[in-house]
């Protein structure tokens, strides 16, 4: 059997797939909170052992949560790379309170159901099948689990950089669209500081000089230069400053996240973040470059990868563009680095990063097979 064409009957239940999906999106795990991003990895740890995987644990750098890899040591040479984080922009509480795990007709909502977890869970149930169906791949497969994705990965660049390398094909399950993602605009993160001079808040005139007024002038300037035309956005998303009312700010603090869809842009955002001044001489500016995420754009190997996912996505019903977006993954580290990376192949929704994320349940089998056929196809390739 042509497994590029073909579709082996792999038995998946759309309700069976949402049910542990939610089990997964219960297990709150914000970035920031180490100890529950590793409560989420012990759970994946056990699935993935569960089929049959050896699992390794890379313990958390820089105030951040554990990474864990579920490999299996099938055929020799260079095999799958299946990419994910388990990490969430929601914090603990949330599914207490405004986004409670819960299944409303076709919407399955929660915490991560979307963006990402339901994919990577998704990926797992797929590969659980096909060695239901075939016992092994003619590959290896290795799943890495990423516990800082949404504050840039600084952590886990390294690893998943080192990891990929060892892999000929990478497939990252983020939120499915109606194409396949073969390229992720470039995402750069900065973190500005002002300081100015404190002083009592209630003397119309004295030796104060606000920071936060200062950055309020320089968030201005700073979005100011987004050309949303263009895809080019700089996004002011995290400020903090003062003390108390009655106190002129001396330190006011935010972060700017910008995003690049070429490498022109890439070097204008550098540029002008770099060139910044203070428009108060009173007020001194710090500018500090944060993580990076690199411009990922198709080349030979994606598209290639992305033809045969077409044929088997086209057997299934479904008719995928291919196309190159916003809002970076960790496939934007792979991709950059010329390994063969398809993204976007999770479930579909709608609501990432707000209080109404959901994917369609609908959607799971569909993508199930998908993520089936490819990992069958790649192994025949290897034949």
């Amino acid at each position: 059997m042509n497994r590029e064409t073909a579709e082996p009957a792999y038995g998946f239940d759309a309700d069976e797939i949402a049910a542990d999906i939610a089990r997964w999106a219960a297990v709150e795990s914000p970035s920031t909170d180490p100890a529950a991003v590793n409560r989420m990895m012990d759970l994946a740890a056990e699935t993935m052992a569960a089929l049959g995987a050896e699992v390794e644990r890379f313990t958390g750098l820089i105030g951040v949560g554990d990474a864990v890899k579920a490999h299996f040591a099938w055929g020799e040479g260079p095999g799958i790379m299946v990419l994910g984080h388990l990490d969430t922009v929601h914090l603990v509480g949330t599914v207490a309170d405004e986004l409670p795990v819960r299944r409303e007709g076709d919407r399955l909502y929660g915490p991560g159901v979307l963006d990402m977890k339901g994919g990577m869970y998704l990926a797992a149930h797929a590969l659980a099948r096909v060695i239901k169906a075939r016992d092994r791949l003619a590959v290896p497969v290795t799943f890495l689990f990423i516990p800082d994705e949404e504050i840039g990965s600084p952590a886990s660049r390294g690893l998943i950089e080192r990891e990929a390398g060892k892999c000929k094909y990478v497939l990252v399950p983020e939120p499915g669209k109606e194409t396949f993602v073969t390229g992720r605009h470039a995402v750069l993160r900065f973190n500005l500081a002002t300081f100015g001079k404190p002083a009592h808040a209630g003397r119309a005139q004295g030796p104060g000089r606000s920071a936060i007024s200062v950055m309020a002038r320089l968030i201005t300037e700073i979005e100011g230069f987004s050309d949303v035309g263009k895809e080019i956005t700089y996004r002011v998303g995290n400020i903090d400053g003062g003390t108390f009312v009655n106190v002129v700010p001396a330190v006011c603090r935010a972060e700017v996240l910008c995003v690049a869809p070429t490498h022109e842009a890439f070097e204008e955002i550098r540029g002008r973040m770099g060139a910044l001044t203070s428009p108060d001489p009173d007020v001194r500016l710090e500018v500090t470059p944060g993580p990076v995420r690199p411009l990922f754009q198709i080349d030979a190997g994606t598209r290639d990868l992305c033809g045969l996912a077409g044929r088997i996505a086209r057997d299934l019903g479904l008719d995928l563009g291919e196309g190159q977006y916003g809002g970076g993954s960790d496939g934007n580290f792979t991709g950059a680095l010329g390994i063969p990376t398809l993204d976007g192949l999770g479930p579909t929704g709608d609501g990432v990063h707000t209080k109404q994320e959901y994917l369609d349940v609908s959607s799971l089998v569909p993508r199930a097979r998908l993520l089936a056929g490819l990992y069958e196809a790649l192994s025949d390739r290897n034949d």
